[in-house]
Parts: C-alpha cells; sequence; structure tokens
C-alpha cells in the first residue's frame, strides 16, 4: 500500500480540504485501492492562488539574489536524492511504469533536471546593461508572477520539474495540480518542499481532476499556465488563456517518426528502437511510434522488430526484468484496443501482439504490438494511441521518407538511423519537429524540449524553459550612467 494523506500542502502548510471528497488511486497492476488523496476544490484552488499571490506579490522570493533561491533548490535536490528509490517505487506502484525505467525516467531524470537549473540559476544574466541609440538601456529579467503547473500521469515528477524548477530560479510562485491517477508523488514532494525550506506559499500543491483544473486556468490570480497533457486539452487551454491574455506554455502530443535509412545495421537499430517506443509503456508523447523503413528493406525489418517486440518481458512493473507493465488505467487500455480495431479495420496487419496478454489475469496490460502494412494515411498512423503500439509504414526514396515523417498533425520528436551522421544531421533539418535525434533517443536538458504544430507552444528545458517564465523589462538611463547589475 501506497501512504495516504487527508490535507492539503497550501501555503506552507498542510490544511484540511474545504469538502470531504477524495481520490482513489488504484493500482493498473492489481487493479486495487492502494492510497487516497484529498481531492480540492475550486475553494481550495482559491485558498492556494491566495497564497501563492500573497508569496509573490508581499513575500521574500521574487527579490533574492537568484544565488540565495539556488540555495533553496539545491536543499531540495539533496532531498529528492535520497528520496530517489522510494520515490520510483511509489510512481511504479501509481502508475505503472517498469521499476527500471522508473529509476531512470522517472527520479534520476528529475534530478537531473533540477540540477542543471540550481546551475543556471548561478549563472544566468537576469539583468544587462545595453548600448542603446539614445543611451544605455538596462535589461531586465523579472518572474512572471503566479505560474499553474498542471501535470499529467505518465511522467509526473519529471513533468513537474520541468516547471517548478524554472519557475523558482526565475522567482515565480507555483500553483502544482498533479493528475488524479498520480496525486501521491506530488504530495512527497511538498513534503521535501517544506523540509527544504521554501517560504510560505511558494509552492502549493492541490490534487483534482479536470473541471476544477480549468478553475485554475481561468482564476485571475494567475499570471501564467504551463501544462503538460493531451493536445485536444491543449486547444482548450490555449483558448481559454488567449481570452484573459494569459501567458501559457504547452508541451502536448505526438506521433513521432523514426526513419530508418538503408544502410543502418539491422540488430543495433532494432535495439536502439525498442526502448525508443515501448518506454513507459508506450505512454510517452516523445515514443517513435511511427517506423519508416525503406520497400528494400521492408520485410527483414517488420520482422527483428516483431520478434524484439515478442521478446519484451510483459508483467509485474516491480520486476527489474519487465519491459512492458500496464497501461495506467481500464479507461487507457480500452482506448488502446480500440486504435487495435482501428487498425486491423483500416487493413493494417497484426504481425504480433495485438491483445491482452494471456498470462496476466489481472492488471490493465496491453501486448506490445507491430502494425505492418501500413498507409500514413491511417488513423493508427496519424492519431496519438498512447500505449505499446508501433506503425511500420514503408517509404521509396528519402526524400519520400521525409514527406511522410512530415505529413502529421504532430511535430515533437522523432530519429534518423544510418552509418552516415553527416546524411542524418541533413534528414533531421528537413523535419518539421522540435527534438530529434540520429542514431538513438535522447531528450537533452541543456537544450530546449517542445514541439511544432499541434504538439505545443513554447519551450522547456534548457535556458529557453527558463525564459518562459521571465517577463522581459528594458529601463532606459540617461547618457554616461553606470549602474551595478543585480542577479
Amino acid at each position: 500500500m501506497l501512504r495516504s494523506f487527508d490535507r492539503l500542502f497550501i501555503g506552507g502548510e498542510w490544511v484540511r480540504p474545504s469538502t470531504g471528497r477524495s481520490i482513489a488511486v488504484i493500482s493498473p497492476h492489481t487493479e486495487e485501492v492502494v492510497a487516497t488523496v484529498p481531492e480540492a476544490s475550486e475553494a481550495d484552488i482559491d485558498r492556494a492562488v491566495a497564497a501563492a499571490r500573497t508569496a509573490f506579490d508581499r513575500g521574500d522570493w521574487p527579490h533574492m539574489g537568484a544565488a540565495a533561491r539556488a540555495a533553496v533548490l539545491e536543499r531540495l535536490l539533496q532531498l529528492l536524492r535520497e528520496h530517489q528509490e522510494e520515490l520510483a517505487v511509489l510512481i511504479t506502484q501509481e502508475m505503472g511504469s517498469p521499476i527500471s525505467f522508473s529509476r531512470l525516467g522517472q527520479t534520476m531524470a528529475s534530478n537531473m533536471v533540477l540540477e542543471y537549473y540550481v546551475e543556471l540559476a548561478r549563472n544566468f544574466a537576469f539583468e544587462e546593461l545595453r548600448d542603446g541609440l539614445m543611451g544605455p538601456v538596462l535589461v531586465r529579467r523579472e518572474p512572471v508572477g503566479v505560474a499553474a503547473c498542471i501535470v499529467p500521469w505518465n511522467v509526473p515528477l519529471f513533468t513537474t520539474m520541468l516547471k517548478l524548477a524554472p519557475a523558482l530560479v526565475a522567482g515565480a510562485t507555483v500553483v502544482l495540480k498533479p493528475a488524479p491517477e498520480t496525486p501521491v508523488d506530488a504530495l512527497v514532494l511538498a513534503e521535501l518542499v517544506e523540509r527544504a525550506g521554501f517560504p510560505p506559499g511558494v509552492v502549493n500543491v492541490v490534487p483534482a481532476g479536470r473541471e476544477v483544473g480549468e478553475y485554475l486556468v481561468c482564476h485571475p490570480g494567475v499570471d501564467k499556465v504551463a501544462f503538460t497533457g493531451s493536445t485536444q486539452a491543449g486547444r482548450r487551454i490555449a483558448s481559454l488563456c488567449g481570452e484573459r491574455l494569459k501567458r501559457c506554455t504547452l508541451e502536448l502530443g505526438g506521433k513521432s517518426a523514426a526513419i530508418v535509412l538503408d544502410d543502418a545495421p539491422l540488430e543495433s537499430t532494432i535495439a536502439g528502437l525498442v526502448p525508443a517506443i515501448l518506454m513507459n509503456n508506450g505512454q510517452a508523447c516523445v515514443a517513435q511510434t511511427r517506423v519508416l523503413v525503406s520497400n528494400r528493406r521492408y520485410g527483414e525489418f517488420v520482422d527483428a522488430l516483431a520478434q524484439a517486440f515478442r521478446d519484451a518481458a510483459v508483467g509485474d512493473p516491480m520486476d527489474p526484468n519487465t519491459v512492458v507493465g500496464p497501461l495506467v488505467s481500464s479507461r487507457q487500455r480500452d482506448r488502446v484496443e480500440g486504435y487495435l480495431r482501428i487498425g486491423r479495420e483500416e487493413g493494417a496487419r497484426v504481425v504480433c501482439g495485438g491483445g491482452r496478454p494471456r498470462h496476466l489475469a489481472k492488471g490493465w496490460y496491453i501486448e506490445p504490438t507491430v502494425f505492418a502494412d501500413v498507409d500514413n494515411r491511417m488513423r493508427i498512423a496519424q492519431e496519438e494511441i498512447f500505449g505499446p503500439v508501433a506503425a511500420v509504414i514503408p517509404y521509396e526514396t528519402e526524400e519520400d521518407a521525409v514527406r511522410i515523417a512530415n505529413e502529421s498533425d504532430y511535430g515533437l520528436s522523432g530519429s534518423v538511423w544510418t552509418q552516415d551522421v553527416a546524411r542524418g544531421t541533413e534528414i533531421a533539418r528537413r523535419v518539421r519537429t522540435g527534438t530529434y535525434t540520429v542514431n538513438g533517443f535522447t531528450l537533452e536538458f541543456r537544450a530546449p524540449f517542445g514541439g511544432f504544430k499541434a504538439s505545443g507552444i513554447g519551450r522547456e528545458l534548457g535556458p529557453e524553459g527558463l525564459l518562459a517564465y521571465l517577463e522581459p523589462k528594458s529601463i532606459s538611463l540617461p547618457y554616461g550612467s553606470h549602474v551595478p547589475l543585480r542577479n
């Protein structure tokens, strides 16, 4: 059993919720309730925003030097390192991520993001003096204000840190709304925030569902919204923010294409592609779910990929040998099964998988599935499935492969596989997507992450992720002025 909570973290204190509503956290492996947490209401959102507003408008946090903020964040980083294994196990129990992935992609990666922003805080130029046409200009970058951070269930701590770390480095204050499927790790994070010594109201944690999340987005006390989730929800948030001229960054869905060139070695390419497709049970926006292979190598590649999928161990996510665990919920399994039916109806060929694993009587599992003979116009090639499903699409020429990769509403990630890195880099330059890798799958924390087209607005990670929480301000000075810079 996971730890249960009966209070929300608001204003630096653990407070009773305004209603008796609660969220039941259900294990996707056992289908049993493993924890309960309070469900925040609109009244609780009001309290959390008011606490964040007070901390920003009247508190010291926005006015502290960046080095002082970094020192507090470094204490949080040390606590996260001490609790890394506990959080990895907790997230696996919450949402079914294989423990091997949780240790790397859920917790270690989160710590690496925070470590990067602690380092950046100490070196970033929050002020600079420029030579203007009419005299010197002091250009400041000031915190955006109160940030509403709304995170999904698939990599809950990681997507939280993509927002929390740069927001706090900037001097903003935060209201964090975790997904109802994965609220426990966010409340454990709140305990560590409290122990790290953040001023009251700088970080507030309020688990809730979609309706209350929309209330948070629309709240007049919120200056900026940072959201990771589906493109459908992102469109709604963008509309609400647009009506209110509220800043927002949106990291949304993907249908990323892996282009396999004819010179790519079969064995090493398959070894690299399988984890890029099946990571986190296929529940990753950056998963390489469209695999583009030339007609000359199509048959051998489909056979090899299907065999690798058959060999991927499916089962208890706490088993370190498990490659594919359960999907997060019965609703998500129903969604994936719906796409398996659609693929067959559209004429795609199921080479392996295509149903529920017979050896597992409980849990929301789907077999790793390879579709062959896929046309890029099919729904299984155009819509995000969010499960352990790959669509292998044939192409004639490299130009044809680039065209197919770009024929998508999405543009989040992608990869090219070749022995010629220069040639692969040229293809990378032609694919309209926000992040790309030659011969692998990489998410580089010092570089911007985000998408083209329907994959989102704005960027996270790198200095660009910090700039998303800063407002530029120009202060014109008289000729000959020299003022000290503050950071």
